[in-house]
């Protein structure tokens, strides 16, 4: 039974060493309702995000101007020259009875951290090939939080329904096999696996764009993993960043607390019951070369020679309180 709960851990680390990706932890560092990125400022913002990253985190953060490396005194990630913050919505379960309880996180397989989410720098399946790391004050999103349709979707957003907490079998690459853009429609006895992915081309000159997203771009043939060669428009190859989030979901599994109608009965912060608005922010941290040195050295996993890597324990430690203080949904009410 051991080895057979171990089996797609160590999958996933064949992987990384095999595609020349990193593969780390980062713990929770909060749970808030600002977005730096899409609004500057404002407290509090449209909707609750949960974060990861560097502790400077705060409401506004103007690109080149505001350094996190040089401004925050922790990180949540285990590879401790990473100081970028990685966000997203917050899940919650709409119970039968019209209250909201807030889905909890969990580590991924393999990984010691608390909560929060999995990384992956993937520098991709042609070992020759050229990646450029972010330069400082780089940000992007991808995604849509107001989207409501799968024909609208951007590419490599999904969700996995789990068997089990082994992910046993494992279901293949992200967003492959029996994935869905939608949220999973029954229960799920190992929670749910979401994973976003960014795109892997930079136009070379902007730090971000009005929307976040027209300075990225996807390849111009061909997809990211066949090695696709990027747009005349936007040339530089970039590392694919790539969330998992684990979410438990399992304490929500009696169908008797679901809708009546017998509808999915999870919402995103942003009041999506669909899925569809899947979405992530990345703002970027690295300190100094670090990532261009994890690039050039084809780092795997979460422990590469040429970067500097923290305890479980010293990620975990890494939180950061609210900035608006509001409820987040941890309680039935």
């Amino acid at each position: 039974m051991l080895m057979k709960s171990l089996l797609p851990a160590a999958a996933a680390l064949q992987m990384a060493a095999a595609q020349e990706l990193m593969r780390f932890g980062c713990s929770q560092l909060t749970i808030d309702r600002i977005d730096p990125l899409v609004e500057p400022g404002n407290m509090p913002s449209a909707h609750m995000h949960q974060i990861i990253g560097g502790n400077s985190l705060n409401a506004s953060m103007t690109p080149a101007a505001y350094d996190p490396p040089t401004k925050s005194t922790c990180t949540s990630c285990t590879y401790s020259e990473d100081f970028s913050n990685y966000w997203t919505a917050n899940l919650y379960f709409r119970a039968r009875n019209g209250t909201y309880r807030r889905v909890p996180q969990v580590a991924n397989l393999g990984l010691g951290v608390q909560a929060g989410m999995t990384i992956y720098y993937i520098r991709g399946y042609q070992p020759t090939a050229t990646v450029k790391a972010f330069p400082a004050g780089f940000r992007m999103l991808v995604g849509d939080p107001m989207n409501r349709q799968a024909s609208t979707m951007q590419k490599g957003l999904c969700y996995r329904c789990e068997a089990n907490m082994e992910q046993n079998p494992f279901g293949g690459a992200p967003c492959t096999g029996q994935d869905t853009q939608a949220f999973p429609a029954a229960p799920c006895g190992g929670g749910w696996r979401v994973t976003v992915h960014f795109p892997s081309c930079w136009d070379g000159k902007n730090l971000d764009s009005p929307d976040h997203k027209a300075h990225v771009a996807y390849p111009a043939s061909g997809t990211f993993e066949s090695g696709g060669a990027c747009p005349s428009t936007h040339p530089v190859k970039i590392p694919q960043i790539m969330y998992e989030i684990m979410f438990d979901t399992r304490q929500f599994n009696n169908k008797a607390e679901w809708p009546a109608d017998g509808s999915q009965p999870f919402v995103w912060s942003m009041n999506d019951t669909t899925g569809y608005g899947l979405h992530g922010d990345y703002l970027f941290g690295w300190k100094g070369d670090a990532l261009q040195r994890a690039m050039d050295g084809k780092c795997a996993g979460d422990r590469c020679a040429p970067l500097q890597r923290q305890t479980d324990q010293a990620a975990i430690n890494c939180v950061k309180s609210q900035s608006v203080q509001e409820d987040i949904g941890d309680k039935c009410e």
